[in-house]
């Protein structure tokens, strides 16, 4: 079990193996902030459930399973706002919210790790060079990519990585995010992406 500090946002979701850059201007996140810094530079961010505008200033409910990571890159500004840069590494399932005397939420969560089937593999490298192909294609098609982009979506062939780097850089709807983020089977995460990759390649063409 880990203890974090939650940073919860409407519409962001953060994935394991991606960098999230953030600029905090609250005062409950500035003290989160500085706290984080004077101990293990770890917090977790989330996802506000809809309807959340209610409660914002409170403690409106936010999904399950959340990004944590850890800050490696921290700017303080003379207003004492921060400018921060989070390395994703883990996801994390909110098991209980701590009472505490923060400005911020704390939760008590568990450190959730990809699942693959035994004899998966070789299914899962097909599906994670279709996943590949399908997002070059679409950068393509916006005029996003680059030989560096290509160059580092090619290098990349651990088909969790992938799929959550991919899904991070592409994958514009909030809610698939949240889901793509809660699939722990590695193989389901891949289709289930390789899916919406062509749903947006199909948009993108007609």
């Amino acid at each position: 079990m880990v203890v974090l500090p939650i940073f919860p946002l409407p519409g962001l979701t953060f994935f394991p193996h991606t960098l999230l850059p953030l600029h905090i201007f609250e005062a409950r996140y500035r003290a989160m902030v500085t706290d984080c810094l004077a101990r293990d530079r770890r917090l977790a961010v989330v996802g506000l459930k809809p309807g959340y505008e209610a409660d914002y200033d409170g403690k409106p409910p936010v999904y399950r399973v959340a990004g944590a990571g850890e800050i490696v890159r921290c700017e303080r500004l003379a207003t004492g706002r921060y400018n921060i840069l989070l390395r994703g590494d883990c996801r994390v399932r909110i098991e209980a919210e701590l009472p505490t005397d923060t400005l911020y939420r704390v939760v008590q969560g568990r450190v959730l790790e990809d699942v693959i089937l035994q004899g998966d593999d070789r299914r899962l490298t097909s599906q994670t060079d279709r996943v590949t192909a399908a997002c070059l294609k679409l950068l393509r098609a916006h005029g996003q990519t680059s030989p560096e982009v290509e160059q580092a979506l090619r290098s990349a062939t651990v088909p969790g990585v992938v799929a959550d780097q991919i899904a991070s850089a592409v994958i514009p709807d909030p809610l698939l995010r949240q889901e793509l983020l809660e699939t722990l089977d590695v193989g389901r995460r891949l289709d289930r992406l390789a899916a919406a990759l062509d749903d947006l390649l199909r948009q993108t063409a007609s």
